[in-house]
């Protein structure tokens, strides 16, 4: 038996937000990156709106990237010492997953992190407050999702909870909230995004649920993530909602090796998630197309791509993500983004071996040991092809 979860309710839209207003509760603690959403005014209509709901508010801000278990346990007792019955998590991926985590530890003290940190392992939450996302990037969907990635500063690896119990009861997903991305981070978070859709259209935990949604994510990014990069409104609007498809894909199929490297590699390497899983998509699709071909065939035909046998259109597959990254200013490899060759090298045994152990691995179309992991990440360094 299989399960698919997902929100109770997702809002979405031009001034989604709004519905705030109508929300029930009497505090909300609101957790958000950095001053950038109090400066831009987000987090004050958050509050407008939830002061209409006749709920008081507190915000809890400065939510690094790659949030910590400091951090995590420091809003958490915030949280304690507030008490509130709704918790918004607000912005990118960062600040979503950590108020996740925090309302694990508020709800549960006592509970530690490496019970949380164990795969669907907590206990049942929402025994003092529901969690409301609204995410202000358009790439992890985390607002959707029964994940939360917290790192540990200490040993530089990141951990991620999953459990249904920390799917969101509602996401908001404003699409004008996303007008104002960078262009970097439209990339990174684009590739991100369609780097969710596909490992769950190949994961052993795929469904016709998680094919569905994955594939439709897809078709809107290929139509959408270069006019977005370039500024374009409705595609910025449009790529909002494709990668929400995505995390409603994932959650429930989960993912596979792509995210297993990235989550590794991210702090060791200092290289950003959605950049790290740009680079390594096209050749971990190389390397799954023994087993999982004939899928990656099946995206291709719908993207319309060349190519007459599977093989031709796998090829053109990963071809086609390498344009994509070409299109957006990206690096083909770890050594053209600027990796130390031998900090590299240094790292490489210990970071094939927790790539394999990473959660992820586990629904990998293909199973991978860490001699194959280390050559997997030797091509990926060097730009060479996978041929093993």
């Amino acid at each position: 038996m299989q399960r698919f979860t997902i929100p109770r309710d997702l809002f979405f839209g031009e001034d989604a937000i709004s519905y705030l207003k109508t929300i029930k509760g009497k505090k909300a603690f609101i957790v958000i990156g950095s001053e950038r959403l109090v400066k831009d005014g987000t987090a004050g209509k958050v509050e407008a709106y939830l002061k209409e709901a006749n709920i008081e508010s507190q915000l809890f801000v400065g939510i690094e990237n790659d949030p910590s278990v400091a951090t995590v346990m420091k809003g958490a007792e915030a949280m304690r010492n507030f008490n509130p019955d709704v918790i918004v998590g607000i912005g990118g991926g960062s600040p979503i997953d950590a108020a996740k985590a925090m309302w694990i530890f508020y709800e549960y003290p006592e509970f530690t992190f490496e019970e949380a940190a164990k795969p669907f392992n907590l206990p049942e939450l929402r025994q003092k407050a529901k969690f409301y996302a609204i995410p202000t990037t358009s790439g992890t969907a985390t607002e959707v999702t029964s994940f939360s990635v917290i790192t540990d500063h200490e040993t530089g690896i990141k951990y991620p909870i999953a459990d249904y119990n920390i799917t969101p009861d509602v996401a908001i997903v404003d699409t004008n909230l996303v007008q104002s991305m960078p262009k970097t981070l439209v990339a990174n978070t684009g590739m991100d995004a369609l780097t969710h859709a596909l490992e769950a259209y190949v994961s052993v935990m795929r469904s016709p649920f998680t094919d569905a949604l994955a594939m439709k994510s897809i078709e809107m990014i290929s139509a959408n993530l270069i006019d977005s990069f370039n500024g374009v409104d409705q595609a910025r609007k449009d790529m909002h909602i494709a990668q929400n498809l995505a995390g409603m894909a994932f959650s429930n199929a989960i993912l596979g090796i792509v995210h297993s490297m990235a989550h590794k590699t991210g702090k060791i390497l200092d290289i950003p998630h959605g950049m790290a899983n740009a680079i390594y998509l096209s050749y971990a699709i190389d390397f799954n197309a023994k087993k999982a071909g004939k899928d990656y065939a099946d995206v291709a035909r719908m993207l319309k791509l060349k190519g007459t046998t599977d093989e031709e259109l796998v090829e053109s597959l990963v071809q086609y993500i390498a344009e994509l990254r070409t299109q957006m200013n990206m690096p083909h490899s770890l050594k053209e983004y600027g990796i130390d060759e031998k900090l590299f090298n240094e790292k490489l045994d210990d970071l094939s071996a927790t790539s394999v152990a990473d959660p992820c691995t586990g629904t990998n179309p293909r199973e991978i040991s860490v001699e194959e992991m280390k050559k997997l990440f030797t091509a990926i360094y060097y730009g060479e092809k996978v041929t093993f």
